[in-house]
């Protein structure tokens, strides 16, 4: 009996023990402990320490309050065009009312994951692959619309769904691949195309703008040269109207002058004015002149008269030979221009009277055969 009395005290002190541990509970942060009196609901616990009825309260479940995220393994789903593709989805979502998540709905992470199945299979079988793959976004809108209507009476709250991966067949992306391939090399020949097409539309301003440069270049040294000439032609005109040469010595440089006139390969008729019969004239005269001059002793007058009388009679009978090819010229021409056919343009020679100021009164034509 002796040692009874000790068992019995410390049997007391461990239910005394027991009875203190249970009435007394502490709940952490972001849980909520759901309390059963009976089996029955009684309360829930909220973060803190709470008292308890030793071996009436009990503990039924405890919820965690924070925002939880869950990763479902991939899911074959079939397209609108009758591919099966493998779809990832990762769901976020939190409890809002623990009682309700502990009585309304039995193992409720089991149950969002079959929703979202089923609803993600109802989205893309109305979807083709292309569609599918590009339409992430209403996807998941759509799947979190229907997820929250449905779970907000089992107190849970869906905050987001995202579509991690769709993965279509092995064939389609090979398909894929090369499709990609194909419109990328597209793009590389359009764009080669464009900057040689750029490049050669650079290429032919570059030569307008050097020929219309080269162009102006050469108007400019033209009109400068042209300027040139005009100043030289000026100048030894003025000259010679400053000099005030003698007929003898203007007939002296036109004779001169007309073996270069007449020597050129392209000249068929040239005229022959009838100053030349003056020239001659004065010409013969100053000959005659100095050929009376022999020695310091004149010759005779008798001679010197014959032979200005032949020079004359020379003169005179070239003139009317001239002025009878002249004639004949006319002629030519006047039938040329009734329409029969016509004789090369004239090489004219200006008259010896325009470098001495006399009047040109007239001209005869010579053919150079």
């Amino acid at each position: 009996m002796e040692f009874l009395i000790p068992l019995l005290g410390l049997v007391i002190l461990l239910f005394a023990v027991t009875t203190l541990v249970k009435s007394v509970r502490i709940v952490p942060q972001q849980r909520m402990d759901v309390i059963e009196r009976l089996g029955k609901y009684k309360r829930t616990l909220s973060p803190g320490l709470n008292l308890l009825v030793p071996f009436v309260d009990a503990v039924r479940t405890k919820v965690d309050m924070r925002e939880q995220v869950v990763s479902f393994p991939p899911q074959p789903v079939i397209t609108s065009d009758n591919l099966v593709v493998s779809i990832d989805t990762v769901l976020y979502f939190k409890v809002v009312d623990p009682v309700r998540a502990t009585y309304e709905i039995s193992h409720f992470l089991q149950a969002i994951e079959q929703l979202t199945v089923t609803t993600l299979r109802n989205v893309i079988g109305s979807l083709d692959l292309e569609r599918a793959l590009t339409s992430r976004d209403q996807i998941n809108k759509h799947l979190s619309s229907v997820l929250d209507e449905t779970t907000g009476r089992w107190g849970i709250k869906v905050t987001r769904v995202e579509l991690k991966a769709i993965e279509p067949p092995p064939s389609i992306r090979d398909s894929m691949e090369k499709q990609m391939r194909a419109e990328r090399e597209r793009r590389a020949t359009i764009l080669n195309a464009e900057g040689h097409k750029q490049a050669a539309i650079l290429t032919a301003e570059g030569e307008k703008q050097s020929q219309v440069l080269r162009a102006d270049g050469d108007r400019q040294a033209r009109i400068l040269q042209a300027e040139g000439q005009a100043k030289a032609i000026r100048t030894v005109f003025d000259a010679i109207h400053q000099a005030n040469p003698s007929q003898k010595v203007l007939a002296y440089q036109y004779l001169q002058s007309l073996p270069q006139i007449a020597n050129g390969t392209a000249n068929k008729v040239w005229i022959l004015p009838t100053e030349l019969t003056k020239a001659l004239e004065g010409l013969g005269g100053a000959l005659g002149g100095l050929g009376n001059m022999v020695g310091d002793e004149p010759l005779q007058s008798v001679d010197s008269e014959a032979a200005e009388r032949e020079a004359l009679a020379a003169a005179e009978a070239a003139a009317a030979e001239a002025k009878k090819v002249d004639a004949e010229v006319r002629q030519a021409e006047a039938d040329v221009s009734g329409g029969q056919q016509g004789l090369p343009a004239p090489h004219a020679i200006p008259p010896a009277a325009a470098l001495g100021g006399a009047d040109y009164d007239g001209s005869a034509h010579v053919e150079k055969r």
